[in-house]
């Protein structure tokens, strides 16, 4: 199964690069991930937020293909623990997909029409974060599903 995370906008915090980079190393050795970071619209008083979010969904669109698997990474999500998270993936392994993307919208959130193209929706926690500091968490926990799927150490019950 290959994953995808598509994300609206680019890290610029030093040390969240840092982490996304060590976790996508760790993640090579479980699964073929790739990382696509579309480019962030700019609010403006010309530009309202929903045709900003118009504009991100549209890029967004043009990055999947009809039998993709799309999971959007948003606060009206449903919620796992970590361990409930790696079974979660291990079922998607089971099931012989073969692409899986997981998508992370800009500072104003989705446009209605990704969350018509999404199949699923997954919260990382109640708590707002930003969208840079979700990639970082997201990455993590997808890397702790692996490791606990494969029972080593990483992860402590």
């Amino acid at each position: 199964m290959n994953v995808r995370l598509i994300n609206i906008g680019k890290t610029t915090v030093p040390y969240l690069i840092k982490g996304e980079l060590e976790y996508e190393k760790r993640l090579k050795h479980y699964l073929k991930f790739e990382r696509l970071d579309l480019k962030e619209s700019k609010f403006s008083k010309k530009q309202s937020i929903e045709l900003l979010k118009k504009k991100e969904a549209e890029l967004i669109l043009k990055q999947l293909q009809p039998k993709d698997q799309v999971v959007l990474l948003d606060e009206k999500g449903l919620e796992f623990t970590s361990k409930q998270f790696s079974q979660w993936i291990s079922k998607k392994e089971m099931t012989g997909l073969k692409q899986l993307n997981f998508i992370i919208g800009g500072a104003y959130g989705f446009d209605k029409t990704i969350y018509e193209r999404s199949n699923e929706i997954i919260s990382i926690s109640q708590m707002t974060f930003s969208h840079q500091m979700i990639r970082l968490l997201f990455l993590e926990q997808l890397y702790r599903a692996k490791t606990i799927l494969n029972g080593e150490k990483y992860h402590h019950s």
